[in-house]
């Protein structure tokens, strides 16, 4: 990431510092080391996810002028958007170039499907957001190209780094998708404190009007009178808290975090079976640990 403008060294200094949990790499390293063993091309992978994930989040931040990431301040919000648009193009150019100086074509191939996906899903999700999604399938399409196929170009990558041919590679990324999913729904269900039990209910998702899971399923069960009710309350461009606070009780009483909760689990479950076809390892042992820990974490 080393460059031969000071700003930029500052900037990317700044970003390294703060880095977060680095789920993603850890994707990589195990499904490469269960697959086979950790090689040079792995640790070449685990950078290019993340230089990527890291270009996507500093780019999201100046979409959702966001003004915090991690409990710290954006890159926007310190060096404005113009800087923070051009860094996040230095870290994905940075990511591109280590693959191709290294001839990492299939990685490259791999993580520039998941780049053009992951636009896509978050441009559907703009088109859709101008009303609200009450379509179940248009949600899961929206979270598996946002979010499920950065985990999933991650668990390929790892599986390829370690010399797999194509059909286990794709076992791999499918994997690593429900993986994806299952991540994304745990987020939705953050959203109203988990049901109440952990935490309070944040309603982020409700004041940006997004549609998550639990409130597509509270909507499409509701009767009529209190479906266009909600749906009065969820469109409003402003809300007040009593607004969020009557959709978070809506939800909470219409089954919907159980609902959410149950697809969750159901398609870990699905991705935990896949890895259990594999051979017995410590790496496979780490992989389905790191699975219970994205639908148990807490944060």
């Amino acid at each position: 990431m080393k460059s031969s403008v000071p700003l930029l060294d500052k900037i990317t200094h700044y970003i390294v510092k703060r880095k977060g949990k680095q789920i993603r790499p850890m994707f990589v390293f195990l499904s490469a080391s269960m697959i086979d063993s950790v090689t040079e091309s792995t640790h070449r992978g685990a950078a290019l996810i993340e230089l990527l994930h890291t270009a996507t989040l500093v780019h999201d931040d100046v979409v959702d002028d966001a003004f915090e990431r991690r409990g710290f301040f954006s890159i926007n919000a310190l060096w404005k958007n113009k800087i923070a648009v051009l860094v996040g193009d230095y870290l994905l150019s940075r990511g591109l170039l280590l693959a191709i100086s290294n001839k990492e074509f299939e990685q490259l191939s791999i993580v520039s499907k998941a780049v053009e996906q992951m636009s896509e899903g978050e441009l559907l999700q703009i088109e859709k957001s101008r009303g609200v999604n009450l379509d179940e399938k248009i949600y899961f399409d929206i979270i598996r190209q946002k979010t499920a196929t950065l985990i999933a170009s991650c668990c390929a990558c790892g599986a390829a780094s370690a010399g797999a041919n194509e059909e286990i590679v794709e076992k791999m990324r499918h994997i690593g998708e429900q993986i994806g999913i299952a991540f994304q729904i745990k987020d939705d269900l953050f959203d109203y404190g988990l049901g109440g039990k952990i935490g309070k209910p944040t309603g982020i998702d409700i004041k940006e009007k997004k549609s998550t899971l639990p409130l597509i399923y509270a909507l499409n069960n509701a009767s009529n009178g209190d479906k266009k009710k909600m749906l009065r309350l969820v469109k409003r461009d402003k809300k007040s808290k009593a607004d969020i606070d009557t959709v978070i009780q809506f939800v909470l009483k219409s089954g919907g975090i159980e609902y959410a909760d149950q697809k969750m689990r159901s398609i870990a479950d699905e991705a935990l079976t896949g890895l259990k076809t594999f051979p017995e390892s410590s790496a496979r042992e780490s992989l389905i640990e790191l699975v219970r820990y994205t639908i148990e974490r807490e944060k």
